[in-house]
């Protein structure tokens, strides 16, 4: 399954250092069945302007360690490791994460099965019609209120939840939810606060002292 990592900085920031520790983690990590995050990666930042940035790319992130240096800095950036569901899915590169719109970016992890809305959501697979999902709720609500709403719906949709866990940034800052349910400790998220930074990830990167989030709860960082 796919791994994940949010990162909000006091000041400019150049990812590089958290891509190489973010890598390595990513290299090692193994789901229950022997998963791994190998199937492409991105980074989405917010620049100085207000305006969000990405870039993606369809090798392994830990095959692409020559082009961090090239990331500019940021002071809140989103990186997603992904990993396909299905053999048919790999391959293009719209699937890779995170997903960017005007004002905000997201990230999901998870295994949900049986879900059943009630409207068509845009999207080729299941990352997408929740991002697609997400941006239909509450168009002009708050934040918070939105991201609760995308929750409620896929835990009242799902006719299981195995691990859901989400992660959405904006220019005030990052909010996260964690469910990862009987799945185990693979899906636990972990929050990490030091010099300036504050950074949610799916597993503990070298370094830090990464401790686990609550369950079923929405973090604001």
């Amino acid at each position: 399954m796919c791994r994940f990592l949010i990162v909000k900085s006091a000041v400019p920031l150049h990812p590089a250092e958290w891509l190489f520790r973010f890598a390595e983690m990513a290299e090692r990590s193994r789901s229950a069945d022997g998963d791994r995050q190998g199937d492409g990666w991105g980074i989405g930042g917010l620049d100085d302007a207000g305006v969000w940035r990405g870039a993606w790319s369809l090798r392994s992130i830990w095959e692409d360690e020559s082009v961090f240096a090239e990331i500019p800095a940021y002071r809140l950036f989103l990186v997603h490791a992904r990993s396909a569901s299905f053999p048919g899915q790999k391959g293009k590169l719209a699937y890779n994460q995170p997903f960017i719109g005007e004002s905000e970016a997201f990230v999901f992890n998870g295994l949900l099965r049986g879900v059943s809305l009630d409207h068509p959501v845009a999207g080729e697979i299941g990352a997408q019609k929740i991002w697609s999902l997400f941006g239909s709720l509450l168009p002009h609500g708050a934040i918070r209120d939105r991201f609760l709403a995308l929750v409620r719906v896929l835990e009242t949709s799902s006719r299981e939840i195995s691990a859901l866990n989400l992660g959405l940034a904006w220019k005030g800052g990052f909010l996260a939810y964690c469910r990862s349910g009987p799945a185990g400790e693979y899906y636990r998220l972990r929050a990490a606060e030091a010099s300036g930074l504050r950074m949610i990830c799916s597993e503990p990167l070298s370094g830090c002292d990464f401790r686990p989030l609550p369950q079923d709860a929405i973090v604001r960082m």
